[in-house]
């Protein structure tokens, strides 16, 4: 799996959930707590990366300016996608009862002191630096972990992360849900593929997965290539994406099924339709879920 050590784009997505938190009444998604747990140091220093056209040393653009670069390249995708996401693991919790929630690449993730629900077990995993950071942040601000939350330091480069979940106290037995979010634009299908087969091995049957990912065919408007000069500038390339029927093979192989998924222009009309700020979902990402219904075993 990706190294998961916080990316700046990974701070832009935190502060896409944090800015959108405090400045929309009409909220796609409501991250009460993003403000707080990044902080204001971290909050302004990303407003001034994009208020400066994404560089250190470009011309600062106006208040307005720069909140429609928010709008158009950094709010869509993290808002759309988190919302997709809990929607799914609300209703698989309501299901099941008792449920695993397994975030990969966690960052600045919040469900942990959002969540009311005691019956979710929650694992985040995340490299070793991202969490030893995160939970310096914690400390703080004070705020109590719950029992129910369980940090999973992983090495990508050196552990897998199916041992290092079963050492946190992971139940392979029972229900568990897995979001995997933003990974996939910088991963071929194949390295993808391997975080996949890992969730399998470690899922009974009904357990559920979710993540989003760019599409590689079609032709997409400038949008869409200036989001990945943006992030190339930022030190992160994209790979290009994949297409659905790879996609769907690949779960097939490993044993999922494809319950939802939610191409560009349903992303649209699910989340985006009627907007009075105008913001609109990214023309090529996908979000999907796929639920285990058969046993895996790969070596």
């Amino acid at each position: 799996m990706v190294d998961a050590r916080e990316s700046v784009t990974a701070k832009l997505c935190a502060f896409a959930r944090a800015w959108h938190a405090v400045h929309n009444k009409d909220k796609i998604f409501d991250d009460d707590l993003a403000f707080d747990l990044m902080g204001r140091e971290e909050y302004d220093a990303m407003y001034e990366l994009v208020s400066r056209g994404f560089t250190e040393n470009g011309e600062k653009l106006s208040r307005e300016d720069t909140e429609q670069l928010i709008r158009e390249y950094i709010a869509p995708i993290p808002l759309s996608r988190i919302h997709f996401a809990e929607s799914r693991l609300q209703d698989f919790a309501q299901a099941h009862g008792k449920i695993q929630y397994v975030i990969c690449g966690a960052g600045s993730d919040s469900f942990l002191f959002r969540n009311e629900n005691p019956d979710i077990e929650i694992y985040e995993i995340d490299h070793p630096d991202t969490q030893r950071y995160k939970l310096e942040r914690i400390r703080q601000l004070e705020w109590k972990i719950r029992r129910n939350v369980h940090f999973v330091p992983v090495d990508f480069e050196k552990q897998r992360m199916t041992e290092q979940l079963l050492n946190a106290g992971f139940d392979p037995q029972k229900p568990a849900f897995f979001s995997i979010l933003g990974v996939t634009y910088y991963l071929t299908l194949d390295v993808f593929s391997d975080t996949l087969a890992q969730i399998a091995d470690l899922s009974v049957p009904e357990s559920e997965l979710v993540f989003d990912y760019p599409i590689r065919t079609g032709e997409f408007p400038a949008r869409v290539h200036r989001l990945e000069q943006i992030t190339a500038s930022l030190g992160e390339h994209m790979r290009g994406g994949y297409d659905y029927n790879e996609v769907s093979r690949a779960l097939y192989a490993l044993g999922f099924q494809i319950d939802t998924y939610l191409p560009p222009e349903k992303v649209q009309a699910e989340y985006f339709a009627d907007r009075p700020d105008r913001m609109r979902a990214f023309e090529n990402v996908s979000l999907l879920s796929a639920t285990y219904t058969a046993g895996y075993n790969f070596e």
